[in-house]
């Protein structure tokens, strides 16, 4: 690091859990964030803020008028515009030592695996099933940590799957694919605007840990929060082993 970067990380030096040597593991860091909506926002902004080396984002909309009420990387001059490039803007404004990378697109199964490939961890900020089981896939595939999050109404949710650890379970396990699920979604259900502030704060910092090794992640746990009565619940989670995805079977097919 440079004595500009000193200054810049030096409250996240000055703690013992991270100090240089962390710090220097996020600026040698690569992570990829699925979406550059409510949740990608904050995800963004404190990934730039805090010197990950490279930042990959993905979405396919532009910006819309009814997106600035949460999604707080993105301004009025920006409506119309790629949200990527939006994003883009902001968190070089915050730090231009990061090399972000756009992908304006919604991505496929197959760019997911691509792109999952090449990096550290994955931070899955999308708002549908189809997105979400394409990026567990790739992260099992690749064992690349997944940083999952979800909020609509006042009710949200996070948790982390570190694929790196054989006993770690995945997204499938929570939500297998095959089963019933009702998708709902904020543009048809509404969404209280720091609700997507908050857990998307709670994936970039169980992000940052998860590159420094501070403390202990969420991994094999579920946080549920319902904003109304600011209440959390911790649910402990397990490898389901007739999973289709990270199950012995599966990984049998894998190998």
């Amino acid at each position: 690091m440079d004595d500009n970067q000193l200054i810049r990380y030096s409250r996240h030096i000055l703690l013992p859990q991270i100090g240089i040597e962390g710090q220097e593991k996020l600026l040698n860091s690569h992570a990829l964030v699925i979406g550059a909506g409510g949740l990608g926002s904050p995800i963004a902004l404190y990934l730039a803020a805090s010197g990950l080396g490279k930042i990959t984002i993905c979405d396919g909309e532009n910006v819309d008028l009814t997106n600035l009420q949460r999604q707080i990387v993105h301004f009025t001059p920006a409506v119309g515009t790629p949200k990527t490039q939006s994003a883009r803007n902001t968190m070089a404004l915050i730090n231009p030592e990061v090399k972000i990378v756009e992908v304006p697109k919604r991505v496929s199964s197959e760019d997911v695996l691509d792109l999952v490939k090449n990096t550290d961890v994955v931070l899955d900020a999308s708002d549908n099933f189809v997105t979400r089981h394409a990026v567990n896939r790739a992260c099992v595939m690749h064992r690349k940590p997944l940083v999952s999050g979800a909020g609509v109404r006042f009710d949200g949710q996070v948790a982390v799957f570190d694929l790196r650890e054989p006993t770690s379970p995945c997204y499938n396990c929570l939500f297998p694919e095959d089963g019933e699920f009702e998708e709902t979604r904020c543009a048809v259900m509404g969404v209280f605007a720091p609700l997507t502030g908050i857990i998307g704060t709670i994936q970039a910092a169980e992000a940052l840990k998860l590159l420094t090794g501070a403390g202990e992640t969420l991994n094999g746990r579920l946080l549920v929060l319902d904003a109304l009565s600011m209440e959390w619940r911790s649910i402990k989670l397990s490898k389901d082993p007739k999973c289709l995805v990270c199950g012995k079977r599966a990984q049998a097919v894998i190998g």
